[in-house]
């Protein structure tokens, strides 16, 4: 027997991240918002120059995880 169950209509899809999360997330370091970088699958904050990794739907904002911007 397989576990072929549908997938929840309520979660977003894999590539997309959920508009009222983006509302709520801010850099862990400066407290900035974050813009969305679909393309990339990151959260980029300017004042700290880095970009956090969206893993899965589910963005990692761990600075030690996150990609450093050049300038």
């Amino acid at each position: 027997m397989t576990d072929e169950s549908p997938m929840p209509t309520d979660t977003p899809q894999h590539g997309k991240i959920d508009p009222k999360l983006l509302e709520i997330l801010v850099c862990p370091l400066t407290k900035a918002t974050l813009e969305y970088d679909a393309e990339k699958q990151e959260l980029i904050s300017r004042p700290a120059k880095l970009a956090y990794p969206i893993r899965d739907g589910i963005p990692i904002m761990l600075p030690e995880e996150a990609r450093a911007l050049k300038d």
